[in-house]
């Protein structure tokens, strides 16, 4: 069967492809070839730039040239890489020989073909293509979407600012607030938690082997490796060099950003769960599309499907991130295989995260205030202004305020604007007290 959005296992690549396509440049088998080559030729051209002797005769207008090895990358590229690795049955190595081939091409470069890949190991090449790539999914691809989210909810909370709204707590009527003030909860959040993820290093490992430069060392003992290594790492590839390592990253940077990324999906769920619960009050409708169908069975209904898309794919996501997190920084002395098969999934708690975050999009760009039902609401509590009410007798000093407004309101009888106003005109307070305390509705009790 040809794989195509209807054959793909995983709904990533099938069902939600167009939704993900953008993250095949960071996370697919190509882009960790192209990356891989991309990290190999830099480091050639640093190794030319760092004065060894062998490579004094090294043409240095060729950097280019070597650059477009990777500029020009191709599917048929990787699929050479392929070829070769059904030999080597290594995927880097593969990726050596490929660039000793496009040296060929080049011409007069047989001299300097071994400083390719020269004194590394594997992880030196996975350590750093990964970060690289990994950042730059988070940059071009998860910060434009989470950064929509945000303006999007920015908008409605100055859009509702001025709506009064009935609170819950505890699924109960409590203290009115106002509807753009509670949407401005989830901004602050967000933003919040957003710069806790920029705050996190991209994290690699480069050093040879074990992480000595040994290799590096016994070539040329007179070179200053660490600072080599910290320069091409930290300027060239523009990540952070971990600066004592085994073969292997240790990955306790990278377990932050999958625990922060973790915290901003909790929020969004905790979002959704919000929209959909205030749908299902009735305090939004959603705009309706000709042709869509919200039952199979029921014509009337318009389901709150992208909020529930977004729960559902944010529990997949934060279920790998937990594991991604939990698990990375683990590994057997200098090193075992598991970190290596555990990154090739990376993409996929990010690509759940986006579909999640538009699929968020899509269910507030959907919302229709429905002010009628909110008004409504508010009029139909009147006992949340009890306490308001008991607050401005405990001012006043007056005595037992909050008992006298709970045997007025912990009743089976219908509170409302009258019956609170008849209850006022009882207290044994001024009349300048009295009509403030009846100037109190559900309207306007909203704080500040």
């Amino acid at each position: 069967m040809t794989l195509t959005p209807l054959s793909a296992i995983s709904p990533v690549d099938g069902r939600y492809r167009n939704t993900t396509a953008e993250l095949a440049n960071y996370f697919s088998e190509y882009a960790l070839i192209k990356y891989r080559v991309f990290v190999e030729i830099e480091y050639f051209i640093a190794l030319a730039e760092y004065s060894l002797p062998q490579l004094q005769q090294f043409d240095k207008d060729l950097s280019e040239k070597l650059r477009d090895i990777y500029r020009n990358f191709s599917e048929a590229d990787a699929l050479s890489i392929k070829e070769i690795e059904k030999t080597t049955n290594h995927d880097v190595k593969a990726v050596e020989y490929f660039i000793k081939k496009e040296f060929d091409k080049l011409g007069n470069l047989d001299a300097f073909k071994e400083f390719i890949h020269f004194g590394l190991t594997s992880q030196d090449i996975n350590n750093t293509a990964i970060p690289y790539s990994f950042k730059l999914a988070i940059n071009e691809s998860y910060y434009p979407a989470i950064n929509e989210l945000v303006n999007t909810l920015k908008s409605y909370a100055q859009d509702w600012d001025q709506v009064p709204m009935l609170a819950h707590t505890h699924g109960q009527p409590a203290s009115p607030t106002r509807l753009g003030k509670e949407i401005q909860v989830f901004v602050e959040r967000l933003e919040a938690q957003l710069q806790h993820l920029k705050a996190v290093p991209y994290s690699a490992k480069f050093g040879g082997a074990t992480g000595n430069f040994n290799a590096h060392h016994i070539a040329y003992p007179g070179k200053d490796w660490k600072n080599f290594g910290n320069h091409f790492v930290n300027e060239v590839l523009g990540l952070n060099r971990s600066q004592f390592t085994t073969q292997i990253e240790h990955y306790d940077n990278f377990a932050a950003q999958c625990d922060a990324l973790k915290r901003v999906n909790n929020i969004l769920i905790d979002l959704d769960r919000d929209m959909w619960t205030y749908i299902s009050m009735n305090y939004f409708k959603q705009k309706i599309k000709a042709g869509e169908v919200g039952s199979s069975a029921m014509p009337h209904k318009v389901n709150p499907i992208d909020f529930e898309n977004s729960e559902g794919n944010l529990g997949i996501a934060n279920a790998l991130f937990e594991h991604l997190a939990a698990k990375l920084p683990v590994s057997r002395l200098q090193r075992d295989l598991t970190d290596s098969t555990v990154l090739r999934n990376i993409g996929v708690p990010v690509a759940h995260t986006l579909i999640a975050i538009k699929s968020t999009i899509k269910g507030l760009n959907k919302l229709l205030l429905n002010q009628n039902a909110i008004d409504a609401d508010l009029e139909a509590n009147w006992p949340v202004v009890a306490e308001a009410i008991q607050t401005i007798l405990r001012r006043e000093g007056y005595p037992n305020p909050y008992e006298a407004l709970k045997d007025l309101t912990r009743t089976n009888q219908q509170i409302n604007g009258q019956t609170i106003a008849a209850f006022v005109d009882t207290l044994n307070v001024s009349e300048d007290i009295k009509n403030e305390l009846k100037q109190i509705t559900p309207l306007n009790y909203t704080g500040i």
